[in-house]
């Protein structure tokens, strides 16, 4: 089978390895990964082929789109309509999958709407369309008339919608609230993560030269475009912990943090600190590590409790997405939320030292599978019949 996957990110890098991890699991299948926000570099399994269309991302207030280099929007519009259908007409594929949209993402509707209408109108291939989109949505300015609008493209071209998460822990229509006026199946996958290889600890540690008494910190930023007063925080923390309750601290501050930022935290970092911007073998960090303090992003959680890593968690607080889940997690006992005025170097190492003396590794009660879910849904083909919906 042939599928396209649309996945534009504009300011962290979550919706891209979510993304990419579901691409992983349609191993069975020829995928395309059509991305257009900032570049970023990961390893792509043989059978999936990423194409980038030119580079559009929102700035830091979510306010309006930018281009990467300044240049005129309304032309790289223009170009990027144009090449995504040159891409759809070449592919002609048989399922698109279309992350987010149209539950947000409303500002790349110049090129999404188009292939739906063309498609709808016979004037394109006609294929199966999905929506694949993770378990909380962030609140909108006109949420009425964006859910009807939502609503209504859903009604009329898509076939399903994937949800990343588990209905236990959390429901879309706890941040979409006319979700029963969708007439489309609402499948719940289990939330979408991979998990550290076996013996990932153990071999992490030997690398790193730590002692099975040693203590790890790994802090990490997502993207790392909003991330710097948490690393700033940890770093001070960390130098405030005893000695016999940290051997070591890793910071990962993001690919995305600006120039300046990441040149004072490296300043800052003392000879047991390590600052550095990303890596490929995160899910190993997180299974060496014996605390991670962290933003509240849906990868960097799934990623806690898939290495069962004990955390601090700070939610962004833009908007209510990541103190939700947050909240919600603590509440299994999977990890502790973090304040803003928790962030003060002392207080965040008087909460750090009891939990790396304690040791404990949290063993929640979560539906992690769903890659490899949307994969069968994939794989099983058009439902036998219309209109049945999941629980």
């Amino acid at each position: 089978m042939k599928i396209l996957f649309y996945c534009q990110h504009v300011l962290g890098i979550g919706h891209f390895f979510r993304s990419l991890e579901i691409c992983r699991a349609l191993c069975r299948h020829r995928v395309v990964l059509v991305t257009g926000g900032p570049s970023v570099a990961a390893e792509l399994p043989a059978h999936v082929r990423e194409f980038r269309l030119p580079t559009l991302e929102m700035d830091h207030e979510f306010k309006e789109l930018r281009t990467a280099a300044g240049g005129d929007i309304d032309t790289i519009r223009n170009v990027r309509r144009k090449q995504l259908r040159e891409l759809f007409e070449a592919e002609e594929p048989d399922l698109l999958l279309v992350e987010l949209y149209p539950f947000g993402r409303k500002a790349f509707r110049f090129e999404i709407d188009p292939l739906l209408e063309d498609m709808a109108n016979g004037r394109l291939h006609r294929c199966r369309v999905a929506c694949s989109v993770r378990d909380i949505l962030v609140e909108k300015d006109r949420p009425q008339k964006h859910e009807t609008r939502a609503v209504e493209l859903l009604n009329r071209h898509f076939e399903a919608v994937l949800v990343h998460a588990d209905p236990n822990i959390v429901r879309l229509e706890e941040t979409f609230s006319r979700c029963h006026e969708i007439t489309i199946p609402l499948i719940y996958t289990g939330f979408v993560t991979p998990g550290p290889v076996p013996g990932a600890r153990q071999r992490l540690r030997a690398e790193l030269g730590l002692a099975e008494e040693d203590r790890l910190i790994v802090a990490s930023a997502g993207g790392g475009s909003v991330g710097a007063p948490l690393m700033e925080a940890v770093i001070g923390a960390f130098r405030l912990l005893p000695r016999r309750c940290a051997a070591r601290l890793q910071v990962f501050t993001g690919p995305f943090l600006p120039t300046e930022d990441f040149a004072r935290l490296q300043s800052a970092a003392g000879e047991e600190s390590r600052v550095t911007r990303f890596t490929a073998d995160f899910l190993s960090y997180l299974a060496a590590a014996d605390l991670s303090i962290s933003m509240g992003g849906y990868n960097t959680t799934m990623n806690l409790l898939a290495a069962r890593a004990p955390a601090l968690v700070w939610p962004f607080g833009q908007n209510s997405e990541q103190r939700l889940r947050t909240q919600r997690l603590q509440a299994l006992g999977a990890l502790r939320l973090l304040e803003d005025s928790e962030l003060e170097p002392s207080r965040l190492a008087a909460l750090a030292e009891p939990m790396l003396k304690a040791g404990r590794r949290p063993v929640p009660g979560v539906d992690l599978a769903g890659a490899a879910a949307t994969a069968a849904w994939v794989d099983a083909g058009p439902p036998p019949t219309e209109g049945e919906r999941m629980p």
